[in-house]
């Protein structure tokens, strides 16, 4: 079931032991599904489920000038963050454009930990050091360890050593007898905490959450949830050439201190943007697919960006990138297989946990 060229996780061998449906995505060979994706999508919001997210990069920064070079290269504010916290954040190009969406952790002042994107990994390492400074050392441990996201309103029932942390928090704690670095974090738009631990452990803490009762799921139930969480994605919501302003992740720029790119986007919040990214929904479940054409009064207004099956509306919805002009609540149609199929647009968070 390998794929020539691609990597492995850890967990490869118990993805394929699982019978997951294998697939190439961001340079590994990853389970793309289980059992279906709706079953899947549905274990994340009623119960608790797991994602292998090992081929996330993760990087750790050390070093007495740390936080001054993690505050010139990232957009919020790394400089508020206490020991044993993190923030969403991104990388950003001199033009202002998204080079990615990555999460910082603190350890203490000299130290630091940062996930970045699978797809990104060699461009994001590539980009940091050339800009690195005396007093920074970076280490990429990818390698050496794995990633397991345990996602769901049970979550924290499934491990109880976690629940009093905040979000973002992170803790040392050992689970299933495996020694992991915890951070309450996700990609659902569920509660749930991303596990990271040796590689060489890997396979002991699946199948200790596996008999905590977790179900296994799949990168394509994780794209369906973090659309309709309203979550963006690099290479469709996020892109190197546009800014946080129209990709709507500008509540993650700092308005107080310099970065690169940050006259840009300061100045992009002042004189707004032509386009923004809104939501998009199907009244049937046709599914909607990037770089889809919208059309208001027969004038094409913007593309879809991302799109899903949603198990939660019993509907297709997506993203779109939209003139601004067209408000929350339009009628559009989207051009699917030469036919204007009818759509309306709407706030691009279809579900908020209770």
């Amino acid at each position: 079931m390998e794929s020539v060229g691609m990597k492995q996780t850890p967990l490869f061998e118990r993805h394929v032991a699982l019978g997951a449906r294998i697939v190439p995505f961001a340079g590994y060979d990853m389970p793309v599904q289980y059992t279906s994706v709706m079953a899947e999508a549905r274990a994340v919001r009623e119960s608790v489920g797991m994602f292998d997210v090992s081929h996330m990069a993760r990087l750790t920064f050390s070093g007495p000038a740390t936080i001054e070079f993690l505050e010139s290269i990232t957009t919020n504010d790394v400089s508020k963050l206490t020991d044993g916290n993190g923030q969403y954040s991104l990388l950003t190009n001199d033009h202002g454009g998204v080079i990615d969406d990555i999460i910082v952790y603190r350890v203490n002042d000299a130290q630091f930990k940062m996930v970045v994107n699978a797809s990104n990994h060699e461009k994001d390492v590539t980009w940091i050091k050339s800009h690195l400074i005396p007093g920074v050392e970076l280490t990429d441990t990818t390698d050496e360890s794995a990633m397991i996201a345990v996602q769901g309103p049970k979550a924290s029932i499934v491990l109880p050593g976690l629940a009093d942390l905040p979000f973002f928090g992170t803790r040392d704690l050992m689970i299933a007898e495996v020694q992991c670095f915890c951070a309450r974090s996700g990609y659902t738009g569920e509660d749930g905490f991303e596990l990271v631990c040796a590689a060489e452990q890997a396979e002991k803490l699946w199948e200790g959450l596996l008999r905590f009762g977790v179900t296994p799921c799949g990168l394509a139930s994780r794209d369906t949830l973090r659309v309709e969480a309203g979550l963006p994605l690099y290479g469709h919501e996020l892109n190197d050439e546009s800014t946080p302003v129209e990709s709507g992740v500008a509540w993650a720029v700092s308005k107080t201190k310099t970065f690169i790119g940050s006259s840009v986007i300061a100045e992009r919040r002042v004189t707004s943007t032509p386009q923004r990214v809104m939501g998009i929904q199907l009244p049937t479940k046709r599914l909607l697919l990037p770089e889809m054409e919208v059309f208001l009064d027969g004038s094409k207004v913007g593309q879809v960006l991302s799109g899903v099956i949603s198990p939660v509306l019993d509907c297709g919805i997506g993203t779109v990138m939209i003139d601004r002009t067209v408000k929350e609540g339009a009628a559009v149609t989207v051009e699917i297989r030469g036919k204007q199929e009818p759509a309306t647009i709407v706030n691009k968070r279809f579900y908020r946990r209770s």
